[in-house]
């Protein structure tokens, strides 16, 4: 009897199964896909061992000015006042515990998806030699600001065609000690900050790092072909740049002097997660701040769709944006790298209790201050006490 009803069970469920997903299917096949996937082949995740461990460092951290700032992504500092840009387009100053909003680049009204293109995104802040702000804004392009009168000016606009492609979503920047040249990446022709998940999920190679000349006003293209670059650092010793190549987790490093110049590499291959920004640490080597993680052993739902675009075509045909962001496991991982290259070590939140979403580690005075692109607070990690 148990292998009839079995056998009536299956098939039931069969005939249900093929019922639902013949019209489904249908249905899909008609909507239109807002991106165009193409296959892209990663390596297994490293196994999360060693170095990599997971442990719940990250925990220790304290969350400070919390709900009194909205996604500050990176941070800087001039002496002891930090200096951050955030999701409602203001480029803040945090002296003695205050808040204070020094300019903004783009005009309100802030807060919604279509608000952002005039609200305007400032993402990697530097500060240069004579303690001037240099500020990359997703939207308007690279700007200078002034910390003590709020005066910004323009260097690079988006307007302006750069060898033939629009700047559609200007991300980082790093400064040479001299704010001679500032080198930053666009991390598409096509997609706009908004959209940086169809960027990933597309696997968009339209990305590149360029050069400001800020004496001549010359944009150079340095690098083309990048899949999302974007976190960017000049080496101490300023003879190459690093650049996070998000969708590829990995690392490329461009030389911009000695014998090598012009020429390119690998930094760092497969990485445990996807890398956002990237900043000097004080022992020599780089702070990586990871975006999203690949678990091994574990599920990497990003690895799983990377070859299957068929099958990211229906996600996407079906569901928007943030609800596929909500399948994201929280999960935040910072790893210090040596100057070759190598893990030094790591701090995880597994679930993201304390902090979630890190898009950058900027070091301090022997603290980690962590920026995020949409926590409501900046966290600060003692690193005697890790």
């Amino acid at each position: 009897g148990s292998t009839y009803s079995s056998k009536v069970f299956r098939v039931t469920f069969l005939t249900l199964a093929a019922s639902l997903t013949v019209p489904l299917l249908g249905v899909t096949v008609l909507l239109d896909c807002p991106i165009d996937p193409q296959p892209i082949s990663l390596k297994e995740p490293p196994l999360l061992t060693g170095v990599l461990e997971p442990n719940i460092k990250l925990r220790k951290a304290e969350r400070l000015w919390e709900n009194q700032l909205v996604g500050p992504e990176s941070i800087v500092n001039i002496g002891d006042v930090l200096f951050t840009g955030t999701a409602d387009g203001k480029i803040i100053k945090i002296e003695d515990g205050e808040i204070q909003t020094i300019a903004r680049i783009g005009h309100g009204p802030c807060g919604t998806r279509e608000d952002e293109p005039t609200c305007g995104r400032p993402l990697g802040i530097r500060v240069g030699p004579n303690n001037t702000l240099f500020v990359a804004d997703a939207y308007y392009g690279l700007y200078e600001v002034n910390p003590g009168t709020g005066e910004t000016k323009m260097l690079v606009s988006t307007k302006t065609l750069i060898e033939g492609q629009k700047l559609s979503f200007v991300n980082d920047l790093t400064v040479t000690r001299d704010g001679r040249k500032i080198y930053f990446t666009d991390s598409s022709s096509k997609w706009q900050r908004r959209d940086y998940l169809f960027l990933i999920m597309e696997g968009t190679d339209d990305g590149r790092l360029l050069e400001y000349d800020t004496v001549t006003k010359e944009v150079k293209v340095l690098m083309v072909g990048l899949r999302f670059p974007n976190g960017v650092q000049l080496s101490p010793a300023e003879d190459f740049v690093l650049v996070q190549e998000t969708t590829m987790a990995r690392i490329r490093r461009y030389y911009v002097s000695g014998l090598m110049k012009g020429g390119a590499d690998m930094f760092v291959e497969n990485m445990p997660g996807l890398p956002d920004n990237i900043r000097l640490s004080s022992s020599g080597g780089y702070w990586v701040a990871m975006s999203a993680v690949r678990p091994n052993p574990g599920f990497s739902l990003l690895d799983f769709l990377s070859e299957k675009p068929w099958i990211k075509s229906m996600i996407f045909k079906l569901l928007s944006q943030e609800t596929v962001t909500k399948f994201v496991p929280k999960y935040s991982l910072v790893v210090e790298l040596s100057e070759t290259g190598s893990y030094r070590r790591s701090f995880h939140d597994p679930n993201g209790v304390t902090v979630a979403y890190v898009s950058e580690a900027h070091e301090h005075n022997g603290y980690l201050y962590l920026g995020s692109f949409q926590s409501p607070f900046i966290c600060r990690l003692n690193l005697q006490h890790v």
